[in-house]
């Protein structure tokens, strides 16, 4: 008898620990396996069993309700007021196309057992049957793109540091997952460690590294706890160390805490703490693939990128880039947030629209009220107005609509919200978090919370709309990295979709 408690943050943070505990002081001969969550927050903690019909979900369950379940024979999928049927034909879980969170929730994250089960370790086998240049070529033509917000193709950067000479060669992965409502990084690790380590792996032997580098935020203790024994799973099992899986290939797997600096999350600045250093963006060139952690080549990819590499090399490029559209092939792992109803993790092809995200998938508003906007790509991406909903959730389509998909964070807003305080808290938020290393940014930013404030004063509206304007353009063109060239876009989209907001007047909301 199976019973699965998902231990991943979430889900504990709702009561997850005390419903497992509270199962097992009335449950005898049960086995509770502490799995990942599903990604339907809304119903964590979600409780499944595994029946002769297949695993039944219960949701969201306290530790008050496992009487009522146990006198419902929930043991064997018995009726009660939380049974949400068989967990595979819930449909909002049964109309996504889970390729990279394909086992996350399915699986008990440590047991390698469950994981070869259900296909692990197959495109780690192959990789290490083929030559470096054909695992990349095979990447490469899968048309997988960075998943961390740039959208860069990932065969290109392996390539590049394939081909650079050195004597030792680097993966870091960045799991500094910063963005607000994003949570995608966590809880896979947390659900499905393997997947990332496999897909570390196999970016090793196709570059010729022989060491890694996770690159983990602070705030997230379960994930750095579960990461590390699935690590120390790994070398136990031989899969990590000297030689991989027996074969002649070595790599080794360390993690690297970050301090909760939000820069860290750019690349140069993620080397930069590696290293030891204060967490400062770096000029390119030198491009990190040539030198970049120690002066050395390295990869430098985030988790979902990293960890969709798994299913490429196991079912070919073929079948991974029969998703998507355009040049946007494969899936995103959207995660829904905000002010909404059902919020939690979809992974769905490229292409999708953002209504049926929202509306869709998310339900709309918690709070019932008419979803006003709709904030893609984390804190520095563009708000979306009702009238552009039928946007394409893929990487071309919305950079023509003035945005950019990010890492797959969609926050939303209902009826309540200023946008003119929206768009002070981008640059507020720039100021906080900037490294001051360029000017534009360290000091665009304060510039812009005190121009945004004067306009909501209603000082001199028309002329200082046009300074913000004129003090976005600076910073798009002038900022060393991101953190300043992307702030505008939040307050640029803020202005042009909800000028009402902008007027200095008193909000009517």
């Amino acid at each position: 008898m199976k019973i699965y408690v998902p231990g991943d943050s979430a889900a504990i943070s709702v009561g997850a620990d005390e419903v497992a505990a509270a199962i097992a002081s009335k449950v005898s001969g049960a086995t509770i396996i502490r799995n990942g969550s599903r990604g339907a927050l809304w119903l964590e903690p979600m409780v499944e069993v595994e029946t002769a019909k297949g695993r039944v979900a219960y949701g969201p369950v306290t530790a008050e309700d496992i009487d009522s379940l146990i006198a419902a024979d929930f043991l064997v999928g018995g009726a009660h007021p939380l049974c949400q049927g068989l967990t595979e034909e819930i449909e909002w879980l049964a109309s996504q196309d889970r390729v990279t969170f394909k086992r996350v929730g399915v699986i008990d994250p440590f047991s390698l057992a469950e994981y070869e089960a259900h296909g692990g370790l197959v495109g780690l086998r192959r990789a290490i049957s083929l030559t470096s240049s054909a695992i990349i070529d095979e990447v490469t033509e899968s048309g997988l793109r960075g998943r961390g917000g740039a959208g860069f193709p990932a065969g290109i950067k392996w390539k590049t540091v394939a081909g650079a000479a050195s004597d030792q060669k680097y993966i870091c992965c960045n799991a500094d997952e910063g963005d607000s409502g994003t949570f995608a990084d966590r809880m896979l690790i947390e659900g499905d460690p393997f997947t990332l380590i496999e897909g570390m792996t196999i970016a090793a032997i196709a570059v010729g590294a022989t060491q890694g580098y996770v690159y983990l935020r602070s705030e997230y203790p379960y994930a750095i706890k579960t990461l590390q024994k699935a690590i120390d799973i790994a070398h136990a099992f031989g899969w990590l160390g000297s030689s991989v899986l027996g074969s002649a290939f070595a790599f080794d797997l360390k993690i690297r805490v970050g301090a909760g600096s939000y820069v860290c999350g750019e690349e140069t600045a993620m080397l930069e703490s590696i290293e030891g250093k204060r967490g400062v963006v770096r000029a390119k060139p030198p491009l990190p693939a040539i030198e970049g952690l120690f002066g050395k080549p390295t990869v430098i990819n985030n988790v979902l990128t990293l960890s969709s590499v798994p299913a490429v090399m196991a079912d070919g490029a073929a079948a991974y880039k029969a998703r998507g559209v355009g040049r946007s092939l494969g899936t995103q792992v959207f995660q829904l947030a905000g002010n909404i109803k059902r919020g939690g993790i979809v992974e769905k092809a490229f292409g999708v629209s953002i209504d049926e995200m929202v509306n869709g998938y998310g339900g709309g508003t918690l709070s019932g009220t008419p979803i006003r906007a709709v904030q893609i790509g984390g804190p520095l991406g563009a708000y979306f107005a009702a009238a552009q909903f039928e946007t394409s959730l893929d990487y071309e389509s919305m950079l023509a609509a003035g945005g950019m998909l990010g890492h797959g964070g969609i926050v939303l807003f209902d009826e309540s919200v200023d946008l003119a305080q929206q768009a002070r808290f981008a640059m507020s938020f720039c100021a906080v978090e900037s490294c001051g290393k360029c000017t534009p940014c360290r000091i665009g930013s304060t510039r812009g919370v005190e121009t945004i404030d004067l306009i909501i004063k209603g000082v001199s509206v028309d002329e200082n709309k046009k300074l913000l304007l004129d003090l976005c353009e600076v910073m798009t063109d002038g900022s060393l990295c991101a953190m300043g060239g992307l702030t505008p876009m939040p307050v640029k989209s803020a202005m042009i979709n909800f000028p009402e907001d902008f007027t200095g007047e008193v909000s009517r909301r």
